[in-house]
């Protein structure tokens, strides 16, 4: 199939692109890498009738550091942040799960903001962000704000980025001292949308959790923040304590069945990320021994 006829307007500016999207709304989609958009409208998942071009603003690119925060702009390729110095140093979290974005092809032309305007559930990007405590800046006529990751997606490919506002960048705040991350997905093929994945970020202080942050996805509508995670906070975790968390995440998590794995599935390849998230993480390889996906 191919996509319906659509208008086509190549944005000048950030302003400009507000301006376009102010006067169609619903009726626009904002193009920045494509990657997801194009595939969609040529299986006429979704009809605009115009596409606002937002992939020549040169102010919407660039990976920064700067008062303890990383900043990366909404038009920032997958490969930029692969290939990042300052991601590598400063979130590594995210240079480990960007690796596991897609295909090469792919990285060269998808961006961080259009990836998580997607809002995918099996995607690695939007699980980071809600483990690395981002704030996703967005503008639009009333002005810019500044929406924290964990309240940014609200379901199935739906974020809380209304017709009329473009996601401007993204905020990290910088790896700290004692800070430890972890990241694992299972998929059929490398590239594949996961079956399951954590992205997972902690400060492990004394072989202990003072801070842990363990978010799932594909296995709900939107990343998972687990609960269980503030019930490790403090102590050492004994392979008791964890069984208890692998049965309270086994309740928490609602996954659905699909073409790519049953829900029963789901549930049990979370136990085996909880598992060897929490040995990794701690560095005790005792807690997942017997552990098998």
């Amino acid at each position: 199939m191919k996509a319906a006829a659509f208008a086509y307007a190549r944005a000048t500016s950030v302003g400009n692109a507000l301006q376009l999207l102010e006067t169609y709304g619903e009726r626009a989609k904002v193009l920045s890498g494509g990657q997801s958009l194009m595939p969609a409208m040529n299986l006429r998942l979704v009809s605009p009738e115009l596409i606002v071009d937002i992939g020549e603003l040169a102010e919407l690119r660039g990976i920064s550091v700067s008062g303890g925060v990383v900043r990366i702009g909404a038009l920032s390729r997958h490969v930029d942040l692969l290939k990042s110095p300052d991601i590598a140093e400063h979130a590594p979290l995210l240079a480990e799960a960007i690796a596991h974005v897609a295909h090469p092809a792919i990285r060269n032309r998808g961006t961080i903001g259009g990836n998580l305007a997607h809002a995918d559930p099996a995607s690695e990007l939007p699980a980071c962000m809600v483990a690395l405590k981002a704030t996703i800046v967005v503008r639009g006529p009333a002005g810019e704000r500044r929406v924290a990751a964990e309240n940014f997606f609200t379901g199935i490919y739906e974020t809380d980025l209304s017709a009329r506002e473009l996601l401007i960048s993204v905020e990290l705040p910088m790896a700290g001292k004692n800070s430890a991350h972890f990241f694992h997905e299972f998929a059929r093929r490398r590239g594949d949308y996961a079956m399951a994945g954590l992205a997972a970020q902690a400060i492990v202080e004394e072989g202990a959790f003072t801070d842990l942050r363990l978010v799932f996805f594909a296995v709900g509508d939107r990343p998972v923040l687990a609960k269980v995670g503030s019930g490790l906070l403090g102590r050492a975790v004994t392979p008791a304590e964890l069984a208890t968390a692998s049965s309270a995440l086994g309740k928490e998590l609602d996954p659905q069945d699909d073409q790519q794995a049953s829900a029963s599935m789901r549930r049990h390849l979370a136990k085996v990320l909880l598992a060897r998230g929490l040995s990794a993480l701690l560095g005790r390889p005792d807690l997942h021994a017997g552990v098998r996906a």
